[in-house]
């Protein structure tokens, strides 16, 4: 059976300013995802399915259609909404944010019943992620609780153009995941070294560290550990207090390794991340996929 590529794009990008996943960036139109299906294409995926809200869902079908990839790839659309919740909880009052990239892949759960692997829809993640999770996830079918995450080295994830989110992992003796720390506004300073910036001040991060990018491989039996942290998270307090909270990928994956419940494979990449987090970013991302295009990577038209 061929793994499916789960995308979440229902979100907005409000640092970048318009619906950057439908935004085309290559030669012939082309956005980002496009890039990302093609290369799972290549890699021997079956199936995508787009996580995105009804409130720009025709716009998005219209063009990421199954006719757009030549019927070289199945294609699904499920949508996260708010209200989307699990029977004797309802939406809190003021709560405005959506649930998270974990809630997000939870709307897949009744169309996806084998391997998959998650990734953003703004993300540019190069060929070498997409065979090497290609390889775990066909390795791990019929398993349970052995996961993957391809992690990326920092130095190639950093923005010219502000700060970025990052998490930053450490691997144990295995190879596998031991924890993933979330750090925001990671950017080079200066003294050309990289930090991260808190409430105490900044902080040196080595610029070789894995970190993810959001790039994660699963077996089907991860929606039920989801199902039963979402109820836990939608009871706590922080969630009652906090209109922003929201139930994170990492959030759970720690919850499992603690628990000794799953393994996630850490499958490094040293491919060369980019992506449109400002606006900014676009000059920069054309350039790098005419450059790729001009390498015989891609042809010029994906789908011509």
């Amino acid at each position: 059976m061929k793994p499916t590529l789960l995308v979440l794009a229902a979100g907005m990008g409000s640092r970048y300013g318009s619906l950057k996943q439908m935004d085309g960036l290559g030669p012939c139109g082309e956005a980002i995802i496009d890039y990302s299906i093609y290369d799972a294409i290549q890699a021997g995926f079956g199936k995508v399915v787009f996580v995105i809200r009804h409130s720009f869902a025709d716009a998005f079908q219209q063009i990421f259609s199954k006719e757009r990839f030549g019927g070289k790839i199945d294609v699904e659309f499920v949508y996260q909404e708010l209200d989307c919740l699990p029977e004797g909880f309802t939406v809190p009052e003021g709560r405005e944010k959506p649930w998270g990239t974990n809630h997000a892949i939870m709307m897949a759960k009744d169309v996806i019943h084998e391997p998959f692997a998650v990734i953003n829809s703004d993300d540019f993640y190069g060929r070498e992620g997409f065979v090497a999770i290609a390889d775990f996830l066909r390795d791990v079918e019929g398993c349970r609780g052995k996961y993957a995450l391809v992690g990326y080295y920092l130095k190639n994830t950093l923005s010219e153009f502000g700060s970025v989110s990052r998490g930053v992992c450490e691997l144990d003796d295995n190879g596998c995941l031991s924890t993933v720390t979330e750090r925001t506004s990671i950017q080079r300073k200066a003294d050309g070294k990289v930090y991260y910036t808190d409430k105490t001040g900044d902080h040196e991060v080595s610029e070789d560290s894995l970190v993810s990018m959001n790039f994660w491989g699963f077996t089907p039996d991860y929606f039920v550990w989801s199902e039963e942290m979402f109820k836990t998270f939608l009871r706590s307090e922080d969630v009652k207090t906090n209109p922003k909270a929201e139930f994170f990928i990492p959030y759970v994956a720690d919850v499992l390794i603690k628990r000794h419940d799953a393994s996630f494979k850490v499958l490094n990449c040293d491919a060369k991340w980019f992506g449109v987090t400002y606006k900014e970013d676009r000059p920069y991302v054309v350039a790098k996929i005419g450059e790729l295009i001009e390498k015989g990577v891609y042809p010029r038209s994906l789908w011509g």
